[in-house]
């Protein structure tokens, strides 16, 4: 039995990565230039969009194109909060920590709502497989994308413009490391392991008692619950939240780097999105053949290395010596096992 001071050691192991990172990002932050700063920001983003939509196409091997529409989700609910405390300071407050108390909450406000829509969109969807997964995710995102266009509440299709810069390199490195963590953490519990159970056979692991819709739907839940704190991240950084911003084209760039970075590894869908976001600022020079190269960079990386560039291993994988077998067999000596020789 875990004793009270146990639990209270594993409480603050577990928010040790977020407090280490908090303090180094908060001294890096002031000595960034402001392009690196945006370089880096987008990274971020795409790390939380990658790694969280790893959890449904790596984890449990199904095919979702929704990415973008739960983006939307978390961009339009946070920019709806963040505009309606604009002009208001939370009392006792310095005005600084007010702004980022409403940003903190407008974050996990996203991430409810855009988790809950998760939910709703995956108790009926995921109960089909493969292509028709894929089909009906894609045009859940697109209906929301309508939605958006024709609601005068939401902006229609002009969007949100005027909200409030909040996202920087302290909030975008704690969302990061949480995500990674998330699906570290995911990977190695008992529904990790459901999860992988499905995505290697579904039809063995419902067989085995294994509730496979249940698990997908969780899952499906989590990952797009992600998928919003990277909208309202990105929404918050460019000050700008309009439905042209999350379209088909969104889902299929994170489907990209999932892929690239190789189904199932986290630190692969990290190194992918990384690479990839900073591929495509360093082609800026070049705008005309920008999206030119950038695509035959992918038709050679996926060529060269189909599996992607981890595979579905992780990067400190990389380090670990295979272990000998317990009883390695006999050296072939010619004798038999008494030590005298062949007949």
């Amino acid at each position: 039995m875990t004793t009270a001071p146990g639990r209270a050691a594993g409480v603050l192991l577990g928010f040790l990565p977020f407090a280490v990172a908090l303090a180094a990002l908060a001294v890096l932050q002031p000595l960034l230039p402001p392009t690196a700063t945006i370089v880096l920001i987008n990274v971020g983003v795409n790390v939380v969009l990658a790694v969280s939509l790893n959890v449904v196409n790596g984890f449990t091997g199904q095919f979702s194109l929704g990415h973008a529409g739960f983006m939307a989700v978390g961009a339009y609910t946070s920019a709806k909060i963040t505009l309606a405390f604009a002009d208001v300071q939370l009392a006792f407050l310095p005005e600084a920590v007010s702004d980022q108390l409403v940003f903190a909450v407008a974050l996990a406000a996203s991430m409810a709502v855009t988790g809950l829509a998760g939910f709703v969109v995956g108790m009926p969807s995921l109960r089909l497989r493969g292509d028709y997964l894929a089909i009906v995710t894609l045009g859940f995102g697109e209906i929301i994308r309508s939605i958006i266009e024709n609601v005068a509440w939401l902006g229609g299709a002009l969007g949100l413009s005027g909200l409030p810069r909040r996202t920087n390199v302290v909030w975008i490195g704690i969302s990061a490391v949480a995500t990674v963590i998330m699906a570290r953490r995911l990977a190695g519990s008992t529904q990790g392991r459901a999860l992988f159970a499905i995505r290697e056979d579904e039809v063995a692991a419902e067989a085995m008692g294994v509730d496979t819709t249940g698990y997908k739907v969780r899952a499906f839940a989590i990952s797009a619950a992600y998928a919003g704190l990277a909208g309202a991240l990105s929404a918050h950084l460019i000050q700008l939240a309009t439905p042209g911003s999350y379209g088909f084209i969104r889902s299929m760039e994170v489907v990209v780097m999932v892929v690239l970075g190789g189904l199932g590894s986290i630190t692969g869908s990290v190194i992918a999105a990384a690479l990839l976001t900073i591929s495509l600022e360093g082609l800026r020079g070049f705008q005309e053949y920008r999206m030119v190269v950038y695509a035959l960079l992918l038709v050679v990386l996926m060529l060269t290395r189909p599996q992607g560039i981890l595979g579905s291993r992780e990067l400190w994988d990389l380090w670990r010596r295979p272990r000998p077998p317990a009883n390695p067999p006999l050296a072939s000596t010619g004798e038999d096992g008494n030590g005298e020789g062949a007949a």
